[in-house]
């Protein structure tokens, strides 16, 4: 049996039910536990605001090995739909030729099921797409005919768009449906969706000519192909693509710098929509691209990490407090951020607070770390849970980190490669734990260590492959790894 939780932004409408109701903050609170049982999550607060408590929400529980509803690839599919006016439901419905007029008002979904049951099955397509609480639908009529097989009825086309609606948004008759669809949805088991096939070798593989920092320079990408058409593909260098296009091929690599709220995210979501072999992938994106995930995950899963927590204000007390607990100086993160930006140290109580006040504004959450001084970060390579390259990056002279960022001027410090047998062995089974607390996918796990002591920073989705650097010391062996990993995901799909 599952423990299921219900999280929403206010307790106070479920408190005669026999929910298990808890707010955000309670459920961000929780420590991970020992022999939990397996657990769902429905995720009723506000998700309509990127990054807002509801989106970590989500994001927390899939941190935690819960089942959640809805997912944030949900939510952002939802949010990608409402923006762009894509991915609109086609739908065909046969009514009673005297019950034809169609509503001017939305069309409630409440956890797949609907007060109208002409638009039943509607319905359902809407929830199976976006498994979401709560729905609205708006029906266009493109075409109304009389149905050939029944006189009686009258055959009515067209397509609605779907709006993901909050729960504190509904009105009161509203809301009262609603809690009486979750009690029967908790009751029900969940399931999977389906993932299409295809069986034509070709791939694409993704940068971006104007990228800064790209994660793999020129060169690289040469390797890449080559190892490609090594292992069976016929590789495209492509800096754009569309969604149609993306149709024509078995695999996509993405080798431009990834983010959620990015046409990287929409292409690789895309990508698993077709059944086509995408790395990285969504789930791998979501979660290395936002730290407050990460930390979450290395706390439940027992990955060795900095001592750290998550503050969603900047008052005296909250800065008091992280001082007496993890010292001076802090380091401060945004939630989602790459080489290094977002990250700032402070160095005493008016730095933290200042610093703190303007992340804020941009994120809903911060996560705060104890500082580690090292002179190198360990870089390892994990592909499908192996350790593949290991690399030392060296911090920038004096600065504390390896990248330094100072307006449009960016530098790097030095690096060593060697070989991944010496390395030390805790270096080596934190990476691997860390990777796989994020998933199968090609990721650079950063590590520092001091002494026999060894802490996680972070798990990075699409990490640097440079020529001369990653693959100093496997050459094109390391490119050959990788394009390998797309051959036997392809042939366990059954080509």
């Amino acid at each position: 049996m599952h423990n299921t939780l219900i999280v929403t932004d206010d307790v106070t409408p479920f408190r005669n039910t026999a929910l298990t109701v808890l707010t955000f903050q309670d459920y961000l609170a929780e420590f991970p536990k020992l022999n939990e049982p397996k657990t769902r999550v429905i995720n009723i607060c506000d998700t309509t605001r990127y990054l807002s408590e509801g989106y970590y929400c989500s994001l927390l529980a899939q941190a935690r090995n819960h089942s959640v509803l809805p997912s944030v690839n949900t939510i952002n599919d939802l949010r990608m739909a409402e923006e762009k006016s894509i991915d609109r439901i086609v739908f065909s419905l046969s009514v009673p030729q005297d019950n034809t007029e169609l509503t001017d008002e939305p069309i409630l979904v409440l956890f797949g099921e609907v007060k109208d049951q002409r638009f039943k099955r509607l319905a359902r397509q809407a929830f199976e797409k976006y498994p979401y609480p709560a729905l609205f639908l708006s029906p266009t009529v493109t075409d109304t005919k009389m149905s050939p097989k029944n006189s009686g009825k009258v055959q009515i086309e067209g397509f609605a768009s779907v709006q993901a609606k909050a729960f504190k948004d509904l009105d009161a008759k509203q809301q009262a449906r609603f809690i009486e669809q979750l009690e029967a949805h908790t009751k029900i088991q969940w399931k999977a969706g389906k993932t299409s096939k295809r069986t034509r070798w070709d791939m694409a593989i993704l940068v971006n000519p104007e990228e800064s920092t790209p994660p793999s320079d020129e060169r690289a990408i040469k390797n890449f192909v080559k190892a490609a058409e090594k292992v069976g593909f016929r590789a495209d260098v492509v800096s754009r693509l569309s969604q149609e296009e993306l149709g024509h091929y078995d695999a996509l690599f993405i080798r431009e710098t990834t983010a959620i709220d990015h046409h990287t995210y929409r292409l690789a979501r895309a990508a698993e929509r077709e059944g086509i072999v995408v790395m990285d992938d969504t789930q791998s994106i979501l979660r290395c691209c936002n730290k407050v995930y990460l930390q979450d995950a290395f706390a439940y899963q027992k990955v060795p990490a900095p001592k750290a927590t998550f503050v969603s204000s900047a008052t005296d007390e909250v800065c008091d407090k992280l001082i007496a607990d993890f010292g001076l100086p802090l380091v401060l993160k945004l939630p989602e951020s790459s080489f290094s930006r977002g990250v700032h140290k402070a160095e005493n109580k008016d730095a933290l607070k200042v610093r703190l006040e303007q992340m804020l504004a941009e994120s809903a959450l911060v996560l705060v770390q104890e500082y580690i001084f090292t002179e190198f970060d360990w870089r390892i390579g994990v592909l499908g849970g192996k350790p593949i390259y290991a690399c030392q990056y060296f911090m920038v002279r004096n600065h504390w980190q390896i990248y330094n960022h100072q307006g449009d001027r960016f530098s790097s410090g030095g690096f060593a490669t060697m070989p991944t047998f010496e390395v030390p062995k805790p270096v080596l089974q934190a990476a691997i734990k860390a990777a796989k607390a994020v998933g199968d996918g090609l990721y650079g796990v950063d590590i520092k260590q001091t002494g026999n002591a060894v802490y996680v920073i972070e798990v990075n989705d699409n990490p640097s492959i440079d020529s001369g650097v990653e693959d100093k010391y496997l050459g094109k062996e390391l490119y050959e790894l990788i394009m390998q990993e797309f051959a036997d995901r392809l042939e366990q799909r059954g080509r």
